[in-house]
This record gives C-alpha cells, sequence and structure tokens, in this order.
C-alpha cells in the first residue's frame, strides 16, 4: 500500500491525529454482550468455529434434513435475511451438500459484525428452519471471534466474493496505539479513544475512487455502493468487497491461470490533506487440471498483488474447508503442496474423504462429480514492513464423470419373476416414477399394486434400486418367436429426481426371458358308423387359433352343421362322413373308407400348431340288387381321381348318366336289361354286369370279389353285377293299406366288412393300429394275423382265406411276390412254412368268421441280394355258406422246399431301415 500526503508533513498529520480526542465509530457497529463461542450442539446440530479472518457456522442435516433452511444476519435489532447478494455484498458464503449439511462463511469485517478495536468481533446470525406443515424452528448463534494478527494487507477469495482490507492508519500511529491499548474491559472504558485522535481517512472522507479495468474509472462513493461494492472503515482498516461479476473487475491471465481482479485507489480528503490508500485483490478462477485419480491445481508464484517478483514468500499452508491442516494430515490424506517453478502447485486424490461426489443429470444422462473446497494461505513480504496475508477458498468440481447405471439381471425363471436390480446412484438420485409398457407408476402406486420396488443401500454409501415384476403381470409384453417358444419382456423406464435441484432424468431399460413354455392344442379322435368324432385341446394358450376342416377354415355354418361345442379348455365337434370336408380314400363293395383331415393354426403368424388327420371305414353299399330287376351302383370321387367330376360318370352306354351327382358322388339306377347290360348264366344263377366309366386316361378302379384293383388301363372303372337264381320261390306278404302312422318301406345301404389286422403276439388279444405302422420285427421272428369278419351274425357264412401273399410295395399287384396261402392252403414251397392256428370258440361268438395265421419274418432276396427291408401282407377272402364245397376243402401234406426259384425268402441279417410308408408296412431288423 501507498501512503502519500500531497499537502501537509509528517509532523502536521501526527499533530492533527494526537489533536483528536475521540474516536468516531463505523456506522455499522453495535454494542454486543460478550457471549461464549458455541461449540457443537448434538441437541441443535450447529457448530461454530473461529478460523483467523472468519468464521465458519456448520448446521448439520440431522437438523436440516427435510427442512427449508434460511439464515439471517443480525445486529441488534436489525435482522436481515442472507440473500445470495447480499451475502456477496456483506461477506457471507453459504453452502450445502447433497445430504443436506450446510456452512456459513463470515468474515470477521463483515456488514453486520460487532468490531472492537478489530480485535474482537461479535458475529449474531439466526437459522430458521421451516417443515412440510410450515411450521418455523428459529435457533440463536452468536459467535465472538478474537483476532488481532491482521497484517498490513490482506485478501480474502470465496466462491462467491473477493475482500481485501488494508491498514488505513501511518505505522508509526498504529505502533503507538498498539502501546497504549489496554485490555478491554468495561472497568477501565475506552482509554483509546481519549489518548489517540482519529486518522483522517475514515470513510466519511472518502472523496473519491478510481477503478482500473485497467483503464481508469473514477466514482464518488455513493456511485459505488450503487454499483453493488461494500466499502467499509474500521478503527484501522478500510475494506473493499466485490463480486466477481461486478463490471469493474477484469481478467487477467499469470502464469496459465486465469486470475480475476479488482483494483481500487481510494482518495481520503479531509480539510488541507488529501490520502490515497490503494485496494487491489486477485482471485483465481481456474489453474486445475483432473484425471481420473487426481486433481491438480495450480496456483501463480508470482501474482498481480505482489508489486515485483523479488517478494519473499513467508508462508505456506494448505487447508480444506477453511482450516488449515498440517503436514502429518496431509500425507496421512495423500495431498501433496510444493512450488515448481513459477507455481505453487496442489495435488488432491479424486474421492478423498474430505469431499463428496454429487449426482447430476446431462443430457438425461447420469453424471457424478467430486467435490472439495480447499484452502491455500500465503504470506508474502513486498518490502520490510509490507505483508500480505492471502487466502483462497476455492472449491473444486471435477468435470461431468459419466457413471451409466448397470442392470443386474437376477431374474428367478423358475419362480417367473422378473428381477432386476439397477444402481449404483449416489444418496442424492431418488426414484420417483417407473413407466411401464401401457402405465406410468409412482413407487407408492407400484408396490400397492403388487410390484415390488425396494431401495437397497451398500456400505460406501451407494444406493440401488431392486424391481421384481412376475411374468404373469399385464405390463409384461409377451411375444411368441416360435411354435413352442415365447419371449417375456419386461420394458421399464426409471424416472429419476436428482436432489436437491430437483433435476430429472431417466434410465430405459429392457430385459428379456425366453422359454419353450407353450403347450400346443392337440386333436384327438375316433368313429362311429356315421361320424368322425373330433375333440381339440387348448394348451396353454387358449382358443388363440383357427381350425380349418379338409380345406376350409370353421365357419359359423360348419361349427352349427358340425355341433361344434366349446369350453374354456376343449372344443368338441362331430363331422358326418358324408359331409363335403371329407376325403374319401377307397370304396369297398360295402363300405367307404373316409378320412378327415383337421389342421390348428395361427392366423397372425401362419404357423401350424397341430396337423391331424382320421381315416375310417363307414359302411355302405356300393351296388344294389332289386327283384324288380333294377340295379343300382355308387360311385365314389376317391383321393386319388382328384380331376374326376362325378357327373361326367357314364355307364357302358354312354347314354346312361347318373341319376344324381355331386362334387363326390354320382348315382345310378337302370333295367338290368338296359345302358349296355351283359348277361352270363352259370349253373341256375344268371348275372348281370354293367360298368361305370370315364374315357378320358385316369386310372381304373375294379371290385374283384370285393376289393378295389388298380389296372393300367387310361380309365376310370367300376364294375357292377347282380346275380339272380333262375328258378326260386319269393313268398311276400303285404297290406293293401298301410297301417296308420307305420312309415312306409325304404331301401338301405349295408356291407360285409372283412379286415385284416396284426397281432402282438400268438394271443391274438391286442393288435397294432394306425399309428403304430410302420411295425419292425426282427428276422424269424413271427407275425400273427387275424382275418374278420364284422358286423355279421349270420352263424351258416364262413370266413376262407383264398390267398395271402407278400410284396415289397404296398401296391397288392406289384412284384415280385411270395405266396403265403394258396387256394385257402399254406404254402408248401415255403420253407418257413404259415402256420394256421385254431380259434377258441370261446373266445367270439362266432368263430367261424376269424381266421388265425403266423408267418416268419423274412426277407425277399434275389440271387442272394436283398432286394428290400419292407413287406406288405395281402389276402383274398371268401365268405361261403358252410354247406358250400369251397369250405371244406382238403389241403395236401407238406412237401420239401424246391430249390432253384428265383425269388425265395431267406432270413439272411441285414441292416434294418425305418421308413415312413403306408399304414400297413411291416420292417425287418437283423438286430
Amino acid at each position: 500500500m501507498t501512503w502519500f500526503l500531497c499537502i501537509c508533513t509528517f509532523w502536521l498529520l501526527m499533530v492533527m491525529v494526537l489533536a483528536q480526542k475521540n474516536f468516531n465509530v463505523l456506522s455499522t457497529q453495535k454494542s454486543f454482550n460478550v457471549v461464549p463461542a458455541q461449540n457443537f450442539n448434538q441437541r441443535t446440530g450447529l457448530e461454530t468455529s473461529c478460523l483467523g479472518s472468519y468464521m465458519r457456522l456448520t448446521v448439520d442435516k440431522s437438523l436440516a434434513f427435510g427442512n427449508e433452511v434460511e439464515f439471517d444476519a443480525v445486529n441488534g435489532s436489525q435482522i436481515e435475511p442472507l440473500t445470495p447478494s447480499l451475502a456477496a455484498k456483506c461477506g457471507f458464503r453459504i453452502d450445502s451438500d447433497p445430504w443436506g449439511n450446510y456452512k456459513v462463511f463470515a468474515s470477521l469485517l463483515n456488514c453486520f459484525a460487532g468490531n472492537e478495536d478489530d480485535a474482537v468481533f461479535d458475529i449474531d446470525m439466526r437459522v430458521r428452519m421451516r417443515g412440510v406443515k410450515a411450521a418455523q424452528d428459529v435457533f440463536e448463534v452468536e459467535k465472538t471471534c478474537n483476532y488481532d494478527q491482521w497484517s498490513p494487507r490482506e485478501v480474502l477469495c470465496t466462491r462467491n466474493y473477493m475482500e481485501v482490507s488494508v491498514n488505513r492508519l501511518p505505522e508509526e500511529i498504529t505502533a503507538l496505539r498498539k502501546q497504549v491499548m489496554l485490555p478491554r474491559s468495561k472497568k477501565f472504558g475506552d482509554q483509546w479513544s481519549e489518548t489517540v485522535t482519529e486518522a483522517i481517512t475514515s470513510r466519511q472522507n472518502i472523496w473519491r475512487m478510481v477503478f482500473f479495468t485497467p483503464k481508469q474509472k473514477a466514482m464518488v462513493l455513493e456511485d459505488a455502493l450503487r454499483t453493488g461494492y461494500s466499502i467499509a472503515t474500521t478503527r484501522s482498516r478500510l475494506v473493499l468487497r466485490s463480486g466477481y461479476d461486478m463490471p469493474e473487475t477484469y481478467v487477467e491471465n499469470v502464469n496459465g491461470v486465469p486470475m480475476k481482479v479488482i483494483k481500487v485507489t481510494t482518495y481520503f480528503k479531509k480539510e488541507w490533506s488529501v490520502t490515497m490508500l490503494d485496494t487491489v485483490a486477485a482471485c483465481p478462477t481456474g489453474g486445475l487440471s483432473f484425471t481420473d485419480e487426481m486433481i491438480t491445481w495450480n496456483f501463480p508464484r508470482f501474482n498481480p498483488l505482489m508489486s515485483s517478483r523479488a517478494a519473499s514468500l513467508l508462508e505456506v499452508f494448505m487447508g480444506i474447508d477453511g482450516k488449515q491442516i498440517d503436514s502429518l494430515q496431509m500425507e496421512a490424506r495423500g495431498y501433496y503442496l510444493t512450488i515448481v517453478d513459477d507455481l505453487i502447485v496442489m495435488k488432491i486424490p479424486t474421492g478423498g474423504p474430505d469431499g463428496y461426489y454429487k449426482s447430476h443429470a446431462v443430457n438425461n444422462q447420469y453424471h457424478i462429480t467430486y467435490n472439495i473446497e480447499p484452502m491455500l494461505e500465503l504470506l508474502w513480504s513486498d518490502g520490510a514492513m509490507d505483508t500480505t496475508r492471502y487466502k483462497v477458498l476455492f472449491p473444486i468440481q471435477t468435470p461431468f464423470m459419466p457413471r451409466p447405471p448397470h442392470v443386474d439381471d437376477l431374474t428367478d425363471v423358475d419362480q417367473k419373476m422378473f428381477d432386476v436390480l439397477l444402481g449404483p446412484f449416489l444418496n442424492d438420485i431418488e426414484l420417483v416414477n417407473i413407466t411401464f409398457s401401457t402405465e406410468v407408476l409412482t413407487v407408492a402406486e407400484a408396490n400397492a399394486r403388487g410390484i415390488n420396488i425396494q431401495e437397497q443401500r451398500f456400505q460406501n454409501g451407494s444406493k440401488a434400486f431392486r424391481l421384481q415384476v412376475p411374468f404373469s403381470d399385464s405390463f409384461v409384453v409377451i411375444t411368441q418367436v416360435d411354435v413352442v417358444v415365447r419371449v417375456y419382456t419386461l420394458g421399464i423406464i426409471y424416472g429419476f429426481m436428482v436432489l436437491p435441484e430437483y433435476t430429472p432424468f431417466s434410465y430405459s431399460s429392457s430385459v428379456d426371458v425366453t422359454l419353450q413354455d407353450i403347450i400346443l392344442p392337440t386333436v384327438r379322435g375316433s368313429c362311429d358308423d356315421e361320424k368322425f368324432h373330433i375333440m381339440i385341446s387348448f394348451g396353454n394358450l387358449g382358443k388363440n387359433f383357427n381350425i380349418m376342416i379338409g380345406t376350409h377354415d370353421m365357419t359359423p355354418d360348419r361349427k352349427a352343421e358340425y355341433g361344434v361345442k366349446e369350453n374354456n379348455t376343449h372344443t368338441s365337434l362331430a363331422v358326418p362322413f358324408l359331409a363335403s370336408d371329407v376325403v374319401y380314400e377307397l370304396m369297398y363293395a360295402s363300405s367307404l373308407r373316409a378320412r378327415i383331415d383337421v389342421l390348428l393354426w395361427d392366423p397372425s403368424k401362419k404357423w401350424t400348431l397341430s396337423d391331424f388327420s382320421l381315416a375310417c371305414n363307414f359302411p355302405m353299399t356300393m351296388t344294389e340288387c332289386f327283384s324288380n330287376g333294377t340295379m343300382s351302383a355308387l360311385a365314389v370321387k376317391v383321393e386319388s381321381v382328384p380331376q374326376l367330376v362325378p357327373h361326367q360318370l357314364t355307364l357302358r352306354d354312354p347314354s346312361c348318366r347318373p341319376k344324381f351327382s355331386n362334387d363326390h358322388f354320382a348315382y345310378f339306377s337302370f333295367e338290368a336289361n338296359s345302358c349296355g347290360t351283359t348277361r352270363t348264366f352259370h349253373d341256375g344263377v344268371v348275372t348281370y354286369q354293367n360298368e361305370i366309366t370315364l374315357g378320358n386316361g385316369l386310372p381304373v378302379y375294379q371290385l374283384s370279389k370285393g376289393v378295389p384293383t388298380a389296372s393300367p388301363d387310361p380309365e376310370y372303372r367300376v364294375t357292377m353285377s347282380c346275380s339272380y337264381t333262375l328258378n326260386d320261390t319269393q313268398t311276400i306278404a303285404f297290406f293293401t293299406k298301410p297301417r296308420e302312422n307305420e312309415p312306409m318301406p325304404e331301401t338301405g345301404f349295408g356291407e360285409l366288412q372283412v379286415v385284416l389286422r396284426l397281432a402282438l403276439d400268438g394271443s391274438f388279444n391286442q393288435f397294432y393300429v394306425e399309428e403304430d405302422y410302420p411295425v419292425v420285427k426282427y428276422l424269424g421272428s413271427p407275425l400273427f394275423f387275424e382275418v374278420m369278419l364284422l358286423q355279421s351274425t349270420d352263424p351258416q357264412i364262413e370266413l376262407v382265406l383264398e390267398n395271402c401273399w407278400a410284396t415289397l410295395k404296398e401296391d397288392r399287384n406289384s412284384t415280385p411276390r411270395w405266396d403265403l396261402i394258396v387256394d385257402g392252403c399254406v404254402n408248401l414251397a415255403d420253407g418257413y412254412e404259415t402256420v394256421f392256428h385254431p380259434v377258441d370258440p370261446n373266445s367270439i361268438p362266432f368263430p367261424m368268421h376269424v381266421k388265425h395265421f403266423e408267418v416268419k419274418m423274412f426277407t425277399f432276396v434275389e440271387n442272394d441280394v436283398v432286394l428290400q427291408d419292407q413287406i406288405f401282407v395281402h389276402c383274398e377272402a371268401v365268405l361261403c355258406d358252410d354247406s358250400d364245397g369251397i369250405c371244406k376243402r382238403h389241403c395236401p401234406s407238406p412237401l420239401p422246399l424246391k430249390t432253384g426259384k428265383k425269388v425265395r425268402r431267406e432270413t439272411t441279417n441285414v441292416q434294418s431301415q425305418r421308413v415312413q410308408l403306408s399304414s400297413r408296412k411291416i420292417m425287418f431288423s437283423s438286430s
């Protein structure tokens, strides 16, 4: 600082000072009772500390949590709320952390402090707590701080203001004052005011002020105060306080460190003397560099406050939160303070115990910063008497560090429960709500709904949020990605709030679980003489599929036609075998083999869920012979002739067309001596024969002894015949008038049906069904066959096996062929002779209707080469009267096996091969 006397000499100034009899106290001072310094109070959570040229008040979170905290400055009856602008102007700084801890730094030279002789300072404050119920608690804070080690110039840099105070008295007066100053006591009074007169540099004598920006800008005191500067004088000091954003401040870069500078020369004028006093403050606003592990703060060794580079650095201290720490504490915490070239370098580990982490939402992303407030305190000398004490309370916040939360999927598949842990987060994060697929719920609403949301805390102070949602919840989206595979997806958006700023941000998460948990619908069925009876079980998807019968989807009309019945688990229907959706496979003399196809399919994904077919033989008379010489015949469109149009069929006489036809049937009725019918006589029996044909190159079907066979002729042909006895008498009883309410007789259809079945063993109690084919047997193992006449109750009819043979292909006329039974007798040329088994007369009502025989499993071999690993067995059965000669035939004795045949049966070991062929395929295995 520079003292300049413009008019008078130094001795004249001394005379004026000594002539002064009383001190004029600064207008902002008041009288205070001495109150003992308050220490930490467990009940209130308040703590005050005197730290050199300022006082620190700490309000613990236990007191402030959940409350709105406000601070007032008190000066006697004057109570002023500390708004941000007033705090910066009057020497207060208020900070808080995310957990509700508050710190207030109050300069001892603040606007409201009681000041006694620049050595004893009384600071009164009020702390107001306003809770959620608007009730207010007020805590009085009184603190007395003693500080008389003022340097000629003291500079204080805080977060929100710069403060510089300089000694406004000449050195001689200051020394004299220290010599005569008595202890502070009411008994002695203020004797200094009676012995030493006031210096001329009081606030009332300020003439003008010149700001350097760095250009000069002059103001009178009133203008400077209106601009927002705080200018005051105490008994011995001039105090200037400025915010960082005041228009007269400027930035100067010093060794790469930006510093905010306020520089003012104050002119004091009294009577015929003028005094100039220089006040300058320079506070760093940068100099930081960061790594993930370390914060480095560089401060210029030589700064704008020093008159030259010859300034001598006397003391260097480091502190935290305004309080000095010693070298042992620095070493324990990993702090370093060194002087490197022209810089004072401070290093602070990121994440140390003296700072804290803070959450932030940056572009809706979660970030954190590390916050700490180190202090740098310097004492240097520019000359013998001019020293400067310099303190910087420098809050540091690291750059935003992205910390995207981690989703820990703890889903329990067995319990079908999504279990998601999201974190970690700092303690200042609050989960507000969660957006599900269809709704937004607060945490309380979600828990009330049955979704479990819990906050989990960890030992390091962080926390995470755990969310449990059942797979069955409506918020879970279920997607079927395959016929039997479903994906359960829990898509959620977490809504967070950063406290205490209440800054929102969100985080989206999606958890998928793939399960093969679909039970597909199933179809089963049975037949009676008239209908297919179908039962459909839904599985676990419910009725979310379409039903196709044949080639048509189930419509309301078809539902009514087929008598569809449904409940929550099943659908049943009955399809008549003459329905349009039925396919006909084969026609026999007295029956029709029909098949129903049932397809269950997903209409959205076009997936086949179940494909079921059921084929049954239904009784139906294909040819009828009437005693009046009329014949009728029914032609059926079978599956193997898809292009057949029934109404185009004719008898041998092309002019004889069907009496009735539709898409499946053609019905003919004609006189036996018309339409090209031929007639033959044999043993007193006349036989009439005709054919249903279509000369369009289609295959030919013939009924030979009741069994349809295909011929290579390029036409469709069904042969029918009727036989009549030439000499026979029939007695007919009739009424001339029908009985009342008695129905008229109608022609009906019927058949004698013969089946060939393969038994599981020689007991002939159990038989293979259609689903068991192809049946696999070992070479040489016996095959037990049953041929049985169904539905007949005529004891005079006997079933005779006329011929039985084996083929490689399903076609009964294919070659090679091996005869098993020839003309009702076993083939004696077969080395593996077929064996007839008697039928137990007590096991069935009509044992003459059944034949049992046994064949050993063999292979077809030609020239020692195995031709195929499968066989089909065919038989021709004859139904005869038990008095007929064919039923009484006798078979010859066995003969030795002939040699030299090109085709023979052998049990050569051959590798077995399973082939899905017709329903009556029998496959053999050599092992």
